[in-house]
C-alpha cells in the first residue's frame, strides 16, 4: 500500500517538473497560494486537523468555558469558513485547470511539431524512392 501511494505522490508533483507547465518563480504570488491551498485543503492530514480542533474545542468548552454548549462560536466561525470554502474550491479548481490547459497547449504543439516532422521524413522517403525508380533500383547512379 504505501508504494502505491509513493507512486501516486511522484505522478502529483511530475507535472511541476513537465517542461510545458510554468513553476517556481514563474509563477505568480496568487498561483503559488492557489497551490499550496489546494494541496493542503485538499488532504486527509487537513481532515484530521479540523476534526482534533473541533473536537479539541467542544472537549475543552463542555463544562463553563468561553464558548459552551451549543457552541456558538464555534458555529459562527464554521459559517464563516464555509462561506469562504466555495470561493477558497474555485480558486484552486480555477488553477487546476491553468495547469492541464498549460499541459494541453504543451501536447498539442509537440503533436504539431511530430507531424511536421513526420511529414519532412515522408517527403525525404518519397525523394529516396523516386531516385531509386529513377535509376533502376542502382543506389550508385
Amino acid at each position: 500500500m504505501q508504494h502505491k501511494d509513493w507512486n501516486i505522490r511522484l505522478a502529483q508533483l511530475a507535472w511541476r517538473r513537465h517542461p510545458g507547465v510554468r513553476s517556481d518563480d514563474e509563477l505568480t504570488v496568487g498561483e503559488r497560494a492557489a497551490d499550496r491551498l489546494r494541496n493542503g485543503m485538499g488532504s486527509w492530514a487537513f481532515v484530521l486537523g479540523a476534526l482534533v480542533f473541533l473536537a479539541g474545542w467542544m472537549a475543552g468548552n463542555r463544562g463553563a468555558g468561553f464558548d459552551p454548549y451549543p457552541f456558538i462560536l464555534l458555529n459562527l466561525i464554521l459559517s464563516c469558513v464555509a462561506a469562504l470554502q466555495g470561493a477558497i474550491l474555485l480558486i484552486a479548481a480555477r488553477r487546476s485547470d491553468q495547469i492541464s490547459a498549460e499541459l494541453a497547449t504543451h501536447d498539442y504543439q509537440t503533436n504539431r511539431d511530430a507531424a511536421e516532422m513526420i511529414r519532412a521524413i515522408q517527403a525525404m522517403t518519397a525523394g529516396i524512392h523516386r531516385h531509386l525508380v529513377d535509376t533502376g533500383g542502382d543506389p550508385g547512379k
